[in-house]
């Protein structure tokens, strides 16, 4: 759940959408895009575009020699321990192929009718969620970068839940495009908001007062703001400062946090696993120890997570 600057070159007039400004060509280009990947789905069936976005991943895990070396560099600081050539390739491709498939979905997800966009995602373990919303105090969902939070946020709010997710205030021109497709697909869903990291923390406080479910990543690769709150975990054998004031925001209104992976399964569905509760707001005696306990138990199950599915990887 995480707008981008305009290309360079010669500045083109932008076009308005509710997602932000894009440039002439950005809005021309995407909607060209969303044009021919809905043709196919038209022509094809969603099974069959998800089987065009894996032979497009692969293609592009051909070609794309730079990303697959990031991805492996990645890869091995994850797991810890040299991969065999075998290994090493299947995991790059899988990784290029789901990549591209939450791309052509996200393109046309205003054109997939909703009564089956609402079979595409599974909530496991919901009985946590629906409990920890039922306190009417909002949620705080800690994600890490694992799976494609951007598709789950739209899937949640078809579902019917009020959420807000915290992204980049640099994120790419698609993400507000492919917004603002679906704020005019579906109207009623305006409530889903999206917060920038830099914003003041007093949209954070609004959005658990309204009861919404909050989402954000907590393993950033960097403290945009100095005067952040942050805790310091140990991960993947490295010591890193991860931000704590969302948690701290949460048990300060009372919000349970919890934790929660994105698993990606075939024909562009998608579970949301809920791992567990980090911090009940209604058992916190001292802040300091819950969210320093909080962050421990996050980064190992990032460590578990990732390690089980590294082909998940969202950051590289």
């Amino acid at each position: 759940m995480t707008t981008s600057s305009v290309a360079s070159g010669a500045p083109l007039r932008a076009a308005k959408t509710n997602g932000g400004d894009l440039t002439r060509w950005e809005y021309v280009s995407f909607t060209a895009a969303h044009v021919l990947t809905a043709c196919l789905l038209a022509g094809v069936s969603l099974s069959g575009l998800y089987k065009i976005g894996r032979l497009l991943g692969t293609l592009e895990w051909l070609i794309d020699y730079k990303r697959r070396r990031r991805f492996v560099a990645t890869l091995q600081r994850a797991l810890g321990h040299k991969l065999r050539a075998g290994q090493r390739r299947r995991a790059t491709r899988e990784f290029f192929m789901r990549t591209r498939c939450d791309k052509l979905l996200y393109l046309v997800f205003d054109c997939i009718p909703r009564d089956k966009t609402m079979t595409l995602l599974s909530i496991g373990n919901r009985s946590i969620l629906d409990e920890a919303m039922a306190r009417e105090h909002g949620v705080y969902l800690a994600f890490s970068h694992h799976g494609a939070h951007h598709v789950i946020a739209m899937l949640m709010a078809i579902k019917g839940y009020k959420t807000a997710g915290v992204r980049d205030r640099h994120e790419g021109a698609i993400r507000r495009y492919v917004q603002d497709r679906f704020d005019r697909r579906y109207p009623e869903f305006r409530r889903m908001r999206v917060l920038f990291a830099d914003s003041y923390p007093r949209d954070i406080y609004r959005c658990f007062k309204e009861g919404y479910l909050l989402g954000s990543t907590m393993d950033v690769s960097r403290v945009r703001d100095p005067n952040q709150k942050t805790e310091e975990v140990t991960i993947f054998g490295e010591k890193r400062l991860f931000p704590s004031g969302p948690i701290r925001i949460a048990i300060r209104c009372q919000a349970p946090v919890l934790q929660a992976f994105i698993v990606h399964e075939v024909d562009f569905r998608y579970r949301l696993e809920i791992v567990g509760m980090l911090v009940d707001p209604k058992e916190v005696l001292d802040e300091d120890s819950a969210v320093a306990q909080a962050m421990r138990t996050y980064a190992a199950n990032v460590e578990k997570y990732v390690r089980a599915s590294p082909i998940l990887l969202s950051r590289v």
